[in-house]
């Protein structure tokens, strides 16, 4: 699967893919990057039987993980590192078994100590989930 990159330093956009790869989590949900800019990221997961709820819908834990890691990529394009403090979720729809679920992140405002972060999750053109969250600042990303 091929990643667009909407304009950052090359090298930090390698070093993300390759750590995205790497993220055993994301392994386990099957979630994929397919976009990263300054200060945004997009990533998506095909919903499977192991993805849904008793109702058949996908679980509410997925989209708050998908939108958890797009807000996080978003934060790391920009070089940043950053913990999730807080993180407030609607669930305005659900996606069904067989569709494609996508997350954007992006960044709201980046601070010394707080960075500030909000994504939208949809399958088509359907809302599933609108998140706000707070990261703690821990530093930048030292790339070798």
């Amino acid at each position: 699967m091929s990643v667009l990159n909407e304009g950052i330093d090359q090298a930090l956009f390698n070093y993300l893919i390759e750590s995205v790869a790497n993220t055993p989590y994301y392994h386990l949900l099957g979630i994929n990057l397919t976009l990263l800019g300054k200060g945004k990221a997009e990533l998506e997961v095909q919903v499977e039987k192991q993805h849904t709820n008793p109702m058949g819908l996908v679980h509410g834990g997925v989209i708050m993980t998908i939108a958890d890691a797009a807000m996080g990529n978003a934060i790391r394009s920009l070089g940043l590192l950053g913990v999730t403090a807080d993180c407030s979720v609607s669930f305005p729809g659900a996606a069904r078994l067989g569709e494609m679920v996508t997350a954007r992140g992006k960044v709201v405002k980046a601070g010394r100590n707080l960075i500030f972060a909000e994504a939208m999750v949809f399958a088509d053109d359907r809302i599933l989930g609108h998140c706000k969250s707070t990261f703690f600042n821990t530093g930048n990303i030292e790339l070798h």
